[in-house]
């Protein structure tokens, strides 16, 4: 069922009176044939004929024809959509059925992922009309998801959205009385927020102001937890884009929900809270706001440390993570201050936290493994940790020690601890030239290097 059947059943379509039976076939040789095989197929293609043939009152035919069209359009690049069919696209728009709006919404959805495809299609102002005519009559998931990327793409096309209501009755949503429709909502405010233009016009419109709110009541909803970790992450990525400072400062409960959520080790709720924490901790400035907590924020530190010991697999998993964004503090960020706070920070883990993370990594799980890998990365390039890394009696032999974690991943995440712990300029003075000169070699040699004679150990050898 190659390029030729299809290719041929296109011609015999073409030239039926009353093609419903040819239209079954080709649905059946779409549906056989692989999506890369259609790609060869159809890209030089008339489907213009398929396109023709929705413009009937035959509802067998159009389902027939919808059917095939979301096959082969799947197969077609984004850019191929924009070019060859922008026209045809156009007119589905307006079609009656339903499913043709669907199928056309979905495709104009694809382009408007697709930053050379979006100009393509959506520089015309008919189409964006059409496009938010066709999702205000039609209340269809799809359909919202394509006014935040429409919206997205430039302030006239927010305009155009904003203009036609749709963006305000998605904003009511946000504290509508269905619980999952709220999550969408909040889903898509969060992505709207991520261009300067959106992030604008949710302020005017006071979404901020509204989302804060949500969060102070959801302390009484029992049903909170099913939308709270979207209005956290609404504020993480807000504080991320525009100032960390700004966003906790003026919206203290963000933090404190946070802190909580990292406390409580409710399993929705916490994965969202080590992720923001992560995130907010792995610049200088949301370091600082974290730091400014005080004690709040050892507590927390101290209950991230336990539960990456004695969690859940995942979660130890991603508080792991979390520490090693906290903790990193790269050679051109390197200031007395902040190196005094990554410091502090580390020893609220444990009163042995080198002895903890080593232990960790220690464990038979490769994630487990590179997580605790990581944090020893994340810290490497920084004084003090070479200080203690030095002062941890085998420690540096062990980071040289190949035969320790098996695997890529694992191969890999030592390779980078190594580079860590030369990047800086005072790995010579703190580790002796001896060292030095092995840890240089081991960067040399590459992460994979294995030792034709490492199995032959001879005595007093060094």
């Amino acid at each position: 069922m190659m390029a030729a059947p299809i290719e041929s059943l296109l011609n015999e379509i073409y030239e039926s009176e009353d093609p419903i039976e040819e239209l079954k076939s080709l649905r059946t040789a779409v549906l056989a044939t692989p999506v890369s095989g259609l790609r060869q197929a159809v890209s030089g293609a008339r489907l213009e004929i398929i396109f023709g043939l929705l413009n009937t009152n035959d509802k067998e035919q159009i389902e027939v024809c919808v059917e095939i069209l979301s096959r082969v359009l799947q197969a077609l690049e984004p850019i191929q959509l924009a070019q060859n069919y922008k026209t045809a696209l156009q007119s589905g728009l307006n079609h009656p059925s339903d499913s043709v709006k669907v199928l056309t919404l979905t495709q104009i959805g694809r382009v408007a992922g697709h930053a050379e495809g979006v100009t393509q299609m959506l520089n015309s102002a008919d189409i964006l009309r059409d496009v938010i005519q066709c999702i205000s009559v039609e209340r269809i998931a799809v359909a919202k998801e394509l006014i935040v990327e429409v919206s997205t793409v430039s302030p006239v096309s927010l305009g155009y959205c904003a203009n036609s209501g749709l963006i305000s009755q998605m904003l009511e949503e946000l504290t509508g009385d269905d619980v999952l429709v709220r999550a969408t909502a909040i889903e898509m405010v969060t992505n709207l927020a991520q261009s300067p233009h959106g992030r604008q016009y949710l302020a005017q419109q006071g979404i901020m102001d509204k989302i804060s709110n949500m969060i102070i009541a959801a302390e009484s909803d029992p049903f909170s937890s099913l939308y709270l970790p979207g209005l956290v992450k609404f504020f993480g990525s807000l504080a991320i884009v525009d100032s960390p400072q700004q966003v906790c400062e003026k919206y203290p409960v963000f933090l404190e929900v946070v802190f909580s959520m990292a406390m409580n080790l409710d399993p929705t709720l916490t994965p969202v809270a080590l992720d923001t924490l992560g995130v907010l901790g792995s610049t200088v400035e949301g370091k600082q706001v974290l730091q400014k907590t005080g004690e709040k924020l050892r507590c927390v530190l101290k209950r991230v440390s336990e539960v990456s010991c004695d969690g859940a697999t995942d979660l130890r998993v991603r508080c792991l993570e979390a520490l090693a964004q906290l903790l990193s503090l790269p050679v051109e960020q390197q200031t007395d201050d902040l190196l005094l706070l990554t410091e502090s920070w580390f020893h609220c883990l444990s009163s042995q936290p080198m002895l903890m993370i080593r232990n960790i990594s220690t464990q038979p799980f490769p994630e487990l493994h590179c997580g605790a890998l990581r944090i020893f990365t994340a810290v490497g390039c920084q004084p003090w940790a070479q200080q203690l890394m030095m002062d941890t009696p085998g420690f540096v032999e062990w980071v040289m020690d190949r035969s320790v974690g098996t695997g890529k991943e694992a191969k890999d995440c030592k390779f980078e601890l190594v580079g860590a712990l030369l990047s800086s300029s005072s790995a010579k003075e703190i580790f002796g030239a001896h060292n030095y000169l092995k840890l240089r070699t081991y960067l040399n040699e590459g992460p994979y290097y294995v030792n034709a004679v490492s199995s032959v150990t001879t005595e007093g050898a060094d």
